[in-house]
């Protein structure tokens, strides 16, 4: 995978003469390269400019390559870490490629198109993980949206069922009946209509023409017929005066609903 990006390269060596010579071979590759003669100029020039891939030598005063690369695993995991050395100090460099410290030893002298290959390689394998990363985060991300707005939608959908309850409470403590009908059939009834219509305790899914006075479906075919409008009517149960009236709900589902009611006359 070719990347957009400007790939750099950070050379340490405190040879000047090699650092000019793997300045010239890598320059014909494109890379912005950064050079340093020793561990410590190595980590001020990580401290101030982002690199992709690193190549050191091994053989150094005051820090070797791989104590330098050993530093720069912990201050900077991302980089691709190459020791090239004449130096066959071979425990120490193992144990830095154990460890992960190190990605490739390399010896010298060098061969130029093989140590190109490999670096080539190594700025591969960087922004291979620089993609991983990137995916991983954009995961992350629209994980933490998707559970924002499950909480939301739950939070929400809580709240609706909160307030039905509520309104289910107060619509049972109506001092007037109220039947709710969906397609002909009951699907709500409060207890004032439970008491007028006694011969049918059961009224929820039930028909309305078999647990309503005549007067009632007549109200409601009367209203369906007229669009939703509200029809009324006056009549008598149990000795009582009542004004009954039936209209289409006005919110919105999956049926039309009637919403029929009966009051006491004054």
């Amino acid at each position: 995978m070719e990347s957009d990006t400007e790939r750099t390269l950070l050379l340490v060596d405190d040879e000047e003469n090699i650092l000019r010579s793997l300045r010239r071979l890598f320059r014909r590759e494109g890379y912005k390269i950064y050079t340093a003669n020793g561990g410590a100029e190595g980590l001020k020039v990580l401290s101030e400019n982002p690199i992709g891939v690193i190549v050191s030598d091994q053989r150094m005063p005051e820090m070797t390559g791989s104590e330098f690369l050993h530093q720069v695993k912990e201050l900077y995991p991302d980089t691709v870490r190459i020791i090239l050395s004449g130096y066959t100090d071979l425990e120490s460099v193992t144990e830095s490629i154990n460890i992960g410290a190190v990605y490739k030893f390399l010896t010298k002298p060098w061969d130029d198109e093989l140590l190109c290959e490999h670096v080539r390689e190594a700025f591969r394998i960087f922004e291979l993980n620089a993609e991983n990363q990137r995916l991983t985060n954009e995961l992350q991300l629209a994980n933490q949206e998707l559970e924002n707005r499950v909480e939301k939608k739950t939070r929400q959908l809580r709240l609706n069922i909160q307030a039905l309850t509520v309104s289910q409470d107060i619509l049972e403590e109506l001092p007037l009946m109220v039947l709710g009908i969906s397609e002909g059939e009951v699907i709500v009834a409060n207890r004032r209509a439970r008491e007028i219509l006694t011969e049918s305790p059961l009224l929820i899914g039930m028909p309305l023409e078999e647990v309503s006075p005549l007067e009632f479906l007549n109200l409601y075919q009367q209203s369906v017929e007229l669009g939703g409008e509200i029809t009324e009517s006056e009549f008598t149960i149990s000795d009582v005066d009542y004004i009954c009236s039936c209209h289409k709900n006005s919110s919105a589902g999956a049926h039309e609903g009637y919403i029929i009611t009966l009051r006491e006359k004054p």
